[in-house]
């Protein structure tokens, strides 16, 4: 097997373990990468949830509280301002997703369903625990959800959500004397929960990944030819040419042409190494023909 042949083999089988381990490591990188823009994403989202409510809990239901004597009106209520406003995003944007997930609702579109109790129940356990970010898969591809638990902190709630005797009339008009009642300070009756898709920052991550080793492969490939051509150059050509010399003067050749190589690297102190050979050989030939 020739010299360049040997080195070939133990270049590429080097590339592909560098490519290969390179390759892996980024890939991971990316996609943690990707996850995190997602996680931000989602965490934006939710801070956009959080300041409606505190607005429209500030401001909007102090304005319309008289009108509340006569009317139940849920622009008042922070979940249903938040779920509005985050509604228009869906419009157009049908991907993401903002529910305020609860046991037990006075609104049916905010109850918790599925994995969604899961979640609930997580925070009801630990009481510990601020947020919880997972994966799950759905139709459009994998998205990633942020959640935060629903406390209820605020002793007001209870006039609307203690008992049905206590609560306002016009909400129990509204929504009837089945559900949304029974909660209790400081218990975590639902979760803010965000969804947020991960196949677009996948897919860059992906795409980033396969210019990456696109051009690492490049760079192997064009720095293999170059190794070869040095190679070739600077051993593979002198030792050729010195071994065809040694060829003819093991053949009793003495008028060969002397091996000329500058230089002194080790191909050069061969050369000078197979001259005084060739020296010591042709005097002692010479003794015995004399």
């Amino acid at each position: 097997m020739k010299l360049l042949v040997k080195f070939n083999i133990i270049y590429i089988l080097v590339m592909a373990l560098g490519v290969g381990v390179s390759g892996w490591i980024s890939r991971s990188m990316l996609r943690e990468q990707a996850r995190e823009e997602v996680i931000a994403g989602g965490r934006l989202l939710m801070e956009q949830a959080l300041a409606v409510r505190a607005y429209t809990a500030g401001q909007i239901t102090k304005l319309l509280a008289e009108q509340m004597k006569e009317k139940f009106l849920p622009q008042s209520v922070p979940s249903y301002s938040a779920n509005e406003v985050l509604d228009t995003v869906r419009a157009k944007h049908p991907e993401y997703g903002y529910k305020e997930a609860t046991l037990n609702p006075t609104n049916p579109r905010d109850r918790a369903v599925g994995w969604e109790v899961d979640i609930v129940n997580a925070f009801r356990n630990n009481a510990e625990m601020k947020e919880f970010v997972g994966q799950r898969d759905t139709p459009t591809g994998p998205s990633l959800y942020v959640s935060r638990p629903i406390r209820i902190t605020n002793p007001a709630c209870l006039q609307c959500h203690s008992s049905v005797e206590v609560a306002p009339k016009t909400l129990v008009d509204k929504y009837g004397s089945a559900n949304g009642f029974g909660w209790q300070l400081n218990e975590v009756i639902g979760a803010q929960i965000v969804s947020v898709p991960m196949a677009t920052p996948l897919q860059r991550a992906d795409q980033a990944f396969g210019y990456f080793v696109a051009s690492l492969v490049g760079v192997f490939l064009v720095v293999g030819v170059v190794l070869n051509l040095m190679i070739w150059w600077v051993v593979v050509r002198p030792v050729t040419q010195l071994s065809a010399l040694a060829d003819r003067v093991s053949q009793g050749d003495l008028e060969a042409p002397d091996f000329a190589l500058g230089g002194r690297d080790e191909i050069g102190v061969l050369a000078e190494s197979f001259t005084r050979m060739r020296t010591s050989v042709t005097q002692a030939m010479k003794m015995l023909e004399s």
